[in-house]
């Protein structure tokens, strides 16, 4: 490979291509031409000639630029890390001038929405009042209203109430356990209870 690039074989062959051509357009000019002939005469043929090998040596002026350039890997080496490649994004609307009133209502409707807050209710639980009512009856055997067993220091009507509810549902509990008798004279007339004399707190 080192003894063809010193001899430089393409410069060679181009010689070579070359005197055959001149060789073929001597010829041509040496011999007689017939009218009959319908081949290009010597100096068309030298003009095509001339045209090619300029063109041969601006092609070969190309690839010498071309091969003269920086090579990646060999001359330039690629960064490590790869390279991010950055995407410019350019958005177009299409719409209609009900499509833009629409928008701008939707816009307008949610900027004038604001945060509800609903604060909790007071609740008097269930657990409460069903230990309330066993602490409070105690021992006691004799018919108490069910508002009596209610505590004194609310002062909230809504806890008041739902206190009220607890108390009733905890009187029906105690009653269904055995551990509480009910009594109401009327509808709607007040509740009354008490400890039955046999209660299960008492058996035990």
């Amino acid at each position: 490979m080192a003894r063809a690039r010193r001899l430089r074989l393409e410069l060679a062959a181009d010689y070579l291509v070359m005197a055959a051509w001149l060789a073929y357009l001597k010829s041509r000019l040496l011999l007689p031409r017939h009218d009959d002939e319908d081949e290009p005469s010597a100096e068309e043929m030298a003009l095509r000639l001339q045209m090619r090998l300029q063109r041969l040596d601006a092609m070969r002026e190309a690839g010498a630029a071309l091969m003269g350039h920086d090579r990646l890997g060999r001359d330039v080496h690629p960064r490590g890390a790869p390279e991010g490649l950055r995407v410019d994004r350019h958005a177009l609307y299409d719409l209609s001038f009900y499509d833009l009133l629409r928008a701008y209502a939707d816009l307008s409707v949610r900027a004038t929405v604001h945060s509800i807050h609903i604060p909790r209710r007071p609740v008097y639980s269930l657990e409460e009042a069903i230990k309330r009512l066993n602490d409070l009856m105690g021992s006691a055997f004799n018919w108490t209203t069910l508002r009596d067993f209610l505590p004194q220091n609310i002062d909230d009507p809504r806890l008041r109430r739902s206190a009220l509810a607890s108390m009733f549902v905890a009187s029906l509990e105690l009653a269904r356990t055995g551990q509480a008798e009910l009594q109401q004279m009327e509808p709607y007339g007040p509740l009354y209870l008490r400890r039955p004399a046999h209660s299960p707190i008492f058996d035990r």
